[in-house]
């Protein structure tokens, strides 16, 4: 009895200390997401910089910032205290970048009398960033950190014991540790107690803390007499009386406006188009010329290591091989997990009269991230051929399906209620009903989903395809694939070879910015002419 006490009481220190971190990291990434957001909202330049940027490294692995936190962070601080700061950064790494796209689309869907009026009355930046910006975003910021704390989980084994060579780093407490090791145990029940523990945590923290800020901050949609998050924090602030007329105005327009942005992402939106000067024209071509002209210095450089450096082509060729075993697994995963998924979400959408039901289990569901139960999978697929794959399968997937449903209702729920009634009062079939009303219906959430699901996958990838007892290193590997990307980085960072490293992340990195500039941004110009 009482070292099943103690036992449960160990459970509960570790996972405090964990969601200590994680909360910790929360707010780190939410004020870095609103200084980073604002800023490339209301600067062009910064616009053209930080976007580019920020869709690359929330696709990248969280293994590309490993080097900095273990030559900088862990090297720098003393102890213990450096390896906490190590993991609360490996954390941030994973949670900052969709909270500063809904920070940055909440700004740039503000209508423009409300920053007409805010320059009339004579507010200051400080002003507008403390009365109009943050209020304006906070409800995508609290939607955007349910989210983010979800992807923070995942990543908590990884984050709370990794190694570099024969360096070994780990967390004196800490729910993934504690996890890890009662996987590997005989012990079931304790495992399974833990996991109990972890998933009435979720929970806990679902209700007590997030719940009540999205109540805070959550615009109603369809009460338009009822006032947003947004427009109470910004008239409760001592502004002029005029502008606070304004703002009460407005608040419908921003109802309207952000629907829109949900049924039509891309579409939506449009800035009113002026006619560049000629300097500016000057500027743009310069800033073309400079960009082309820098693409074609690097590809001349890599060019001639390749020719020249036989150490280099090696690396090469084993990257590429590895890219394509990787690219192969993802697309698989997300084209069945796509399938189930605009299942599911015709389902609740447009059947289903329980969607804030179904909504909430989901929510709950993707917070029990894949590594906290992956000794489970690996010991369920032991025996089977090609076990190693089918675990990578199943983590892609789990990575994976939770962006695409929840952006997939989404648009759903900011559909009009007309369109359930056209299928019925033509009588049309259930499958043209599905082929040619729902899926175009929704197909902006699929899309924009599919996006963020093909990056969770790729981030995935260093834990799909090779996991170890130290998560990322040398320790005892528990599943590997023959040859994978993620399984190329996890080696090369445990050996110490940054130089492949480096290589691997590289070509990565010029894959995803292809996919997204040939298929992505092709698929969302198609989606506008397709509805509506």
């Amino acid at each position: 009895m009482y070292s099943i006490l103690g036992f449960v009481s160990s459970i509960f220190v570790d996972t405090a200390f964990s969601w200590a971190r994680m909360f910790i990291a929360l707010g780190i990434s939410v004020i870095i997401s609103i200084a980073v957001g604002i800023w490339a909202a209301t600067s062009r330049r910064a616009e053209a910089i930080i976007l580019p940027i920020v869709d690359v490294l929330q696709t990248l692995p969280i293994l590309a910032f490993f080097p900095v936190v273990i030559y900088v962070v862990v090297v720098t601080l003393p102890g213990y205290i450096g390896i906490n700061a190590a993991v609360i950064f490996l954390i941030v790494t994973s949670m900052i970048w969709n909270i500063i796209f809904g920070v940055y689309e909440s700004i740039k869907t503000l209508p423009s009398s409300f920053i007409e009026m805010s320059k009339i009355y004579g507010m200051g930046g400080f002003d507008r960033v403390t009365k109009i910006y943050i209020p304006a975003s906070s409800s995508r910021i609290v939607g955007q950190s349910i989210l983010s704390w979800s992807i923070g989980l995942f990543y908590l084994v990884t984050s709370e014991i990794f190694s570099t060579g024969s360096s070994i780093y780990s967390v004196k407490y800490g729910i993934g540790v504690a996890l890890l090791n009662l996987g590997l145990s005989n012990n079931l029940f304790n495992y399974l107690i833990a996991i109990l523990i972890f998933i009435g945590f979720v929970i806990a923290t679902r209700f007590l803390f997030f719940m009540p800020l999205e109540k805070r901050f959550n615009f109603n949609s369809k009460g338009e007499n009822k006032r947003g998050g947004f427009v109470n924090a910004l008239i409760n602030n001592p502004i002029p009386k005029a502008f606070k007329y304004v703002i009460e105005s407005g608040a419908r327009s921003i109802h309207v406006e952000r629907r829109e942005l949900l049924t039509n992402p891309v579409g939506s939106y449009r800035e009113p188009r002026v006619q560049p000067s000629g300097v500016n024209r000057l500027r743009r071509l310069a800033g073309r010329y400079a960009y082309y002209s820098a693409v074609i210095i690097i590809l001349a450089i890599a060019l001639a290591l390749l020719i020249t450096e036989p150490t280099i082509r090696s690396y090469e060729s084993l990257v590429l091989l590895s890219l394509a075993a990787s690219f192969v697994r993802v697309w698989v995963a997300f084209l069945l997990v796509l399938a189930v998924s605009i299942f599911i979400s015709i389902y609740i959408v447009f059947k289903s009269k329980s969607i804030s039901k179904y909504m909430l289990l989901f929510q709950i569901l993707s917070s029990i991230p894949a590594t906290i139960i992956l000794p489970l999978i690996i010991r369920g697929f032991i025996g089977f051929p090609y076990h190693a794959e089918a675990v990578a399968f199943v983590v892609f997937a789990i990575s994976g399906i939770w962006y695409l449903i929840f952006s997939i209702i989404a648009t759903g729920r900011a559909l009009p209620a007309y369109i359930n009634d056209i299928v019925k009062v033509f009588h049309v079939n259930k499958g043209d009903a599905r082929s040619k009303i729902y899926i175009k219906a929704l197909m902006p959430g699929i899309i924009t989903g599919g996006i963020t699901a093909i990056a969770a996958e790729w981030n995935a990838s260093i834990v799909a395809e090779m996991f170890t007892t130290t998560a990322i290193g040398s320790g005892q590997v528990l599943t590997s694939v023959k040859i994978g990307i993620g399984k190329l980085l996890d080696v090369s960072l445990a050996n110490g070879n940054v130089t492949l490293m480096v290589i691997a992340l590289i070509n990565l990195t010029v894959m995803i910015i292809i996919i997204n500039k040939f298929l992505w941004r092709k698929a969302y110009k198609n989606t506008e002419k397709i509805y509506w």
